[in-house]
């Protein structure tokens, strides 16, 4: 197979996303390409304790979905831009909870989730705290929440009112968390965060 040349000041979409046959993670800001780099263990080891919880919960009580990274959402920017070629981001999200099965296909997600985590690494801060707060307050998602497995916290962002993103909680070691969607639920931040 011939190398994949992107240039990184064009826009793509994501009908571009989908031809890239070289196995290398990406995802799409506004149509400009950010490249993905393998997690850590500490990484792996918070995001599979968070997803086990969550799956284990949704499995028989809800008509709720989650899944975990890599799993494609794409996030029109209007509603009704379903096509390929009118798709600009696309993000692969640590975890995602889905309550709307009308948003799921076979390629992942079309529109916003319900839940999103994000796990912080080194290389992934920046654009977690910056890029993906701002294109999942614009996109609507109901609840996002960024850890920090160095610090051992996770922080909640719920969606207001005026479609703004409200620091609820931080959870911080000894903590139990809960999403605010489903309060049914308790996770220990020990467990998440163990060593």
């Amino acid at each position: 197979m011939d190398t994949l040349i992107l240039n990184p000041s064009k826009r793509y979409t994501y009908a571009d996303y989908i031809g890239w046959l070289d196995n290398k993670r990406r995802e799409l800001y506004n149509g400009f390409i950010n490249l993905m780099s393998a997690p850590t263990r500490l990484h792996q080891e918070a995001s599979g304790t968070i997803f086990g919880n969550l799956f284990i919960f949704l499995k028989n009580k809800r008509d709720c979905k989650v899944y975990s990274a890599p799993f494609d959402v794409r996030l029109p920017t209007k509603n009704g831009e379903t096509k390929d070629g009118e798709i600009y981001t696309v993000v692969q999200p640590d975890i995602v909870v889905i309550c709307d099965p009308k948003k799921l296909d076979k390629k992942g997600c079309i529109g916003a989730p319900d839940l999103v985590v994000e796990i912080l690494s080194p290389s992934t801060s920046k654009n977690d705290l910056k890029y993906k707060y701002y294109i999942y307050e614009k996109a609507g998602v109901k609840e996002y929440w960024i850890a920090f497995p160095a610090e051992k916290v996770i922080q909640i962002f719920l969606l207001n009112s005026n479609n703004k993103y409200e620091l609820k909680q931080i959870f911080v070691e000894d903590d139990k968390i809960s999403p605010f969607l489903f309060p049914e639920i308790s996770i220990d931040i020990n467990e998440i965060f163990r060593d």
